[in-house]
Formats: C-alpha cells, sequence, structure tokens
C-alpha cells in the first residue's frame, strides 16, 4: 500500500537525514506563513474562524499564531490555517497546486506545543508535511481542480496527520491508520468562484483540524483503509479528473524535495494570475504611460488558469467581494496599472468598487495560451495597445517568487516585516522563525506574533 511507504519514510527521518538546503527552505516557508497570518489578524480576517476555535476551547493544549489563550491543539490549528490563508498570500508548489504550509504549519505549530516539542522537531515534523502536501499534489497535476475540488484540502489532511503523527510519535502502522481516516475528511469544494463566498480561506483550517483529529482517532484504536490513496475509492479515484501516478509520491525519498519547488507569492492574489501581472509590469516597465490611454490589453493564458481567474464576472463587472477580486485577473491587472502595484491594500471594500480600475478592466482580452507543464509554471505574455499607436510587450518565463525565479532571502524578509506592519519586534521573530532549529520550543515565535497582531 502507498500510505504505508509514506507512513514507514515519515517516521523514520530523522533532522539530520534533511539537507541544509531543505531545512533552510522549509524555515523560510514557515517564516513566510507567520507572516500571512500576522498580516490576517492585523487586518481582521479570519474572524469566524476565530469564534468557533475559541468556542470550541478544549484542554489548554496550544495558542493559535497570534492568540494569547490555549485551546486544544485541533481547535487551535483550524484557527492559525485560517489566518495563513485568509489574505490568499501563502505560498504555493506549482507542480502540485497546493498551498503546502497552510496545512503544514498549523498542525506542527499546534502539535508542537501539545507535545512539548523542540523546534528542531517541529522544523522535522514541518518538512515532512510539506513533502506530504506537495507529492500527494503532484501524483495529479491540476486533476483535483479538473474536478472541481480545492487540491490545498484534498491533499492537507493528509499533510496535517503526517506531522501530528510524527510529533506524536507514533509508529508507521497506526499512522497509516491515521491516513486512512484522514482522507475521509478530503474535500473543498471551489464553488466559491461562482459566489462572493470566502469558503476557500476556510479549507486549510479544516483540513489541519481534520488531520489532528485523524491522528487521534487512530491513536484510539480507529481504523482507516491503507488503499485510501490508489483504491478503487480512493480520494484520486474519487476526487481528480487527471492522469495519476502515484510513483511521483514515493520516488526519491530522501534525495528529491518538494520544499524547494514551493513558491512564495509576491502578490496577495490567486497564483494562476501572477505570471499575467508579471507580464503586464514587464510590458510598461521603462515607457512613459498614462493608464487611461490604453486601448487594450491582450494577454496570453493557460487554459487551465482560465476557469478560476477569468470567469464569466471578470472584466465586466466589479468583483463581488474582496476575496472574488482575488480571482479577477482583468481586475487585478487593471489595478496594477492604475496604482503600480498589488498588494494587500488592493482588495479592499473600498478598492474593488473604484470605477477606474473597472474602466480598465474592460480594456484586457484574454487568449488562451497551452503550454507545456502546469499552469502555475507556465509563461507570461501581455500586449499593450496606447491611443498614439504605441504597442508595449511583456514576456516572462514564469512568475516572480516561483521555485524558477525565486525570492530571495532579502525579499522574503522585506514581504515578512511589510505584513507585520514594520512592527519593532518583526526582525526579532523572522530570526527566531528562521532559527527554529534551536529554539527551546514555539513560546518566543509565538509570544512575539501575539505582541505584534494580538487576538480579538
Amino acid at each position: 500500500m502507498t500510505s504505508t511507504v509514506l507512513s514507514e519514510w515519515a517516521t523514520g527521518v530523522t533532522l539530520d537525514d534533511v539537507p541544509p538546503a531543505v531545512r533552510h527552505a522549509t524555515a523560510r516557508h514557515l517564516l513566510d506563513s507567520v507572516g500571512t497570518a500576522v498580516a490576517a489578524q492585523r487586518l481582521g480576517h479570519g474572524r469566524a474562524a476565530w469564534t468557533v476555535a475559541d468556542g470550541l476551547g478544549g484542554p489548554p493544549e496550544a495558542r493559535p499564531l497570534t492568540g494569547n489563550r490555549a485551546l486544544s491543539a485541533p481547535a487551535a490549528a483550524l484557527a492559525t490555517g485560517v489566518l495563513v490563508h485568509a489574505l490568499d498570500f501563502d505560498d504555493t508548489h506549482a507542480g502540485a497546486l497546493v498551498h503546502a504550509t497552510a496545512v503544514t504549519l498549523p498542525a506542527a505549530f499546534a502539535v508542537g506545543q501539545q507535545t512539548h516539542a523542540t523546534g528542531a522537531e517541529v522544523l522535522t515534523a514541518a518538512t515532512l508535511g510539506l513533502e506530504t502536501a506537495c507529492r500527494l499534489g503532484a501524483v495529479s497535476p491540476h486533476g483535483f481542480h479538473a474536478r472541481g475540488i480545492h487540491a490545498t484540502a484534498a491533499v492537507g489532511p493528509f499533510a496535517a496527520a503526517v506531522v501530528a503523527g510524527r510529533l506524536g510519535k507514533f509508529d508507521s502502522e497506526t499512522l497509516v491508520h491515521a491516513l486512512g481516516i484522514a482522507g475521509s475528511s478530503s474535500s473543498g469544494l471551489l464553488e466559491f468562484l461562482d459566489t462572493d463566498a470566502d469558503t476557500k480561506a476556510l479549507h486549510p483550517g479544516t483540513a489541519s483540524f481534520n488531520g489532528i483529529l485523524a491522528t487521534r482517532l487512530a491513536a484510539a484504536g480507529a481504523t482507516g483503509p491503507g488503499s485510501v490513496l490508489e483504491g478503487r475509492r480512493g480520494i484520486y479515484a474519487a476526487l481528480t479528473d487527471r492522469p495519476v501516478d502515484l510513483t511521483v509520491l514515493t520516488d526519491g525519498f530522501g534525495t528529491r524535495w518538494e520544499a524547494l519547488g514551493i513558491g512564495i507569492k509576491p502578490y496577495p492574489s490567486c497564483q494562476l494570475m501572477h505570471v499575467t501581472l508579471d507580464a503586464v509590469s514587464a510590458a510598461v516597465a521603462g515607457h512613459d504611460v498614462h493608464v487611461d490611454d490604453i486601448r487594450d490589453i491582450e494577454v496570453l493564458v493557460h487554459p487551465d488558469s482560465t476557469p478560476f481567474v477569468c470567469g464569466p464576472n471578470t472584466g465586466v463587472a466589479s468583483p463581488r467581494s474582496t476575496y472574488d477580486g482575488k480571482f479577477d485577473l482583468p481586475w487585478s491587472v487593471a489595478a496594477l496599472l492604475r496604482d503600480g502595484a498589488v498588494d494587500v491594500s488592493t482588495y479592499t471594500d473600498a478598492s474593488i468598487a473604484r470605477a477606474d480600475v473597472l474602466t480598465t478592466a474592460r480594456t484586457v482580452r484574454v487568449v488562451e495560451r497551452p503550454t507545456d507543464g502546469p499552469a502555475a509554471a507556465a509563461p507570461g505574455h501581455a500586449t499593450i495597445t496606447l491611443a498614439d499607436g504605441r504597442v508595449l510587450v511583456g514576456d516572462v518565463g514564469g512568475s516572480r517568487g516561483s521555485a524558477a525565479f525565486p525570492l530571495d532571502d532579502a525579499a522574503l524578509r522585506e514581504k515578512f516585516l511589510g505584513n507585520c506592519g514594520h512592527d519593532a519586534r518583526a526582525d526579532e521573530l523572522a530570526d527566531r522563525v528562521l532559527g527554529l532549529a534551536d529554539e527551546h520550543d514555539l513560546s518566543a515565535v509565538l509570544d512575539l506574533a501575539a505582541a505584534i497582531a494580538p487576538a480579538p
């Protein structure tokens, strides 16, 4: 059974088995997601999940990120997971099209507190969680999305179960049962794309909650199917609509590390539009362009991306909500041209109602262009025609922040400091997350995050 191979690997790896570059990559992704959670808390997002998590209470096992009151570990993971993903500013693995840290960090931090784990133990578990999430998604690239399922929510319970099982010192047999149980909570509908709902933001929180719950059920004696992955009613048979290659999950354990392939977002919007934003920026760079003089904007977009960022409402009417705006490519292109940037201030109630941005969005024409490889790793192209006859062209080989064009440590820290509102304590928090392997426990990280963005 494939889950047995995964479990045996996950229970046997030590931190010494993880190359230094991979440890650093994991720490970078933890830092980025701590920052997105802090930003979400500062800006008032994720309140519903916090209310529910606080109401669940439970034994005081773990504080949510930015929280001061200890809850049960599953409740803490719920609140943290929603915060990490609330702004859609957290990392993405292009091949798997999953937000890997959003389902890994919540379990690692919550169960890490519950089990009194050291920073090194939390970092090891997080590395395994990232590997699990990315490999499970890459088994069927875009397969979950093609069926209308959010891949992060589908693989998230498994990743969280691996993290929790590792920190709980499970043997491989018990972890197999935990994975089998976790599979029954894999879901996450993409129906929000046709509405003004923000249910996608909830998926990492519920996935982390369910993954931890699965480990507790397995530890209590509940059993799960070992064939949860490859079985004729397993997650790929039930939830994907593209070819499946399970060798992608198991081949190269210990030699191929997917944490090195996770991209860090420079824009707080759907990853599938990032390369277009970069192409538009490249087109206007160095030119004197007055936005009102733009007559036409043609962008080439991968066919797998258009259903998610070029829906029937895009370019026709204003976004239906701030979250809807994050999946509106024409509107986001227009905001970039109007404001010179796309950042957390772009997607506010006041901003999405701007008539000038909608006017420019209506000049955007989307042309589908198939390319080799996954949509999130596709190249970008933009052609902008101006009233004076000039034609500006922008071509980029991939999106900034992706594995092919990564943000360096300085750029990552700048993003983190911005998410922390440039609080005086943010540099110390960054240093502690990046140096997590040397921390006695998570206390200092949690204290600093709570001080910068205290929970309501």
